[in-house]
């Protein structure tokens, strides 16, 4: 825990300006309870009438990744950072820390609506959103850098899982 903590003092102290935290935030408000994921499904499901199903079976799956984030969190019961050095520049809805949620519903994400959005989008995704994603989590001192690693391990085992019973990128 120690190490985590010293990690993230860290990160915070080198991302401690206004745009950092700023940026930070905007992604916090947009992975919350993974309304932007779902809100973008919901947007392919819309728009690509000929994959529809696809796109709301891809969008169940970031739904079933964030239940999962939460029955973890529950069962796990880690408290969030509370510590004298650490600034916690966010409200959440819960107590709970492990494993963030935003970096599981970010990165099933990544795997399933990327899958349906181009064939290289998944790997933009994963490289591109999902990093700053869990980075954000950190900055903003609501998660320890464990919490984000196994939120996106989860997210990435879910989107995985769905992907393949559901067949959805054949």
């Amino acid at each position: 825990m120690r190490l985590e903590l010293l990690a993230l003092r860290s990160i915070q102290r080198v991302l401690a300006d206004r745009r950092a935290i700023g940026s930070a935030k905007a992604l916090s408000l947009f992975g919350e309870h993974a309304a932007g994921w779902l809100a973008l499904g919901a947007a392919g499901a819309a728009l690509d009438r000929g994959r529809r199903r696809q796109w709301l079976a891809a969008t169940a799956g970031v739904a079933l990744a964030h239940a999962a984030s939460i029955a973890v969190k529950r069962a796990v019961r880690r408290p969030r950072p509370a510590h004298p050095d650490v600034e916690v520049r966010a409200a959440t809805p819960s107590t709970l820390s492990f494993p963030s949620a935003h970096a599981t519903s970010s990165t099933a994400a990544a795997v399933l609506l990327g899958g349906l959005a181009g064939r290289h989008a998944t790997p933009v995704l994963l490289s591109a959103v999902v990093p700053p994603m869990a980075l954000s989590r950190l900055v903003l001192g609501v998660h320890y850098p464990s919490d984000v690693l196994a939120g996106a391990a989860l997210g990435a085992a879910v989107g995985a899982g769905v992907r393949s019973a559901m067949g959805l990128l054949r």
